[in-house]
């Protein structure tokens, strides 16, 4: 269950990672849904998407390459702390879908950091 979960985050950040940093203006285009892009500004998602993709990362390299196991629970947490302030950030904005999106990223990412660090630790 951990390793689909991490597989399934590494996934889910990497490709959103790639959306905030490299198709800013793409995801702009996109309609009223992606809106709050605005007011994040591209500057600031470019350091979202950057932290986005180096989460994915932690979640698969260091069991992959067998170094550094401990940075996987490392990952979960700061990738769980990541979505908690995204949810903060969406729910004055009235941005549900977006909240509920990111409360799952956020659950799983916590399942993950538990089940890393005290569940199953590498």
């Amino acid at each position: 269950m951990l390793w689909i979960a991490q597989v399934v985050l590494a996934l889910a950040f990497l490709q959103v990672g790639y959306l905030h940093t490299l198709r800013f203006e793409r995801a702009m285009a996109a309609g009223p849904r992606m809106a709050w892009l605005a007011a994040v500004g591209r500057r600031n998602m470019a350091i979202i998407g950057a932290l986005e993709v180096l989460g994915a990362g932690g979640l698969i390299l260091p069991p992959l390459t067998r170094m550094l196991p401990w940075l996987v629970p490392l990952a979960a947490a700061c990738l769980t702390l990541l979505m908690v302030f995204a949810i903060i950030f969406h729910i004055p904005r009235g941005e549900m879908s977006s909240v509920g999106l990111n409360a799952v990223l956020g659950l799983l990412a916590a399942f993950v950091a538990v089940g890393r660090s005290v569940i199953a630790p590498f």
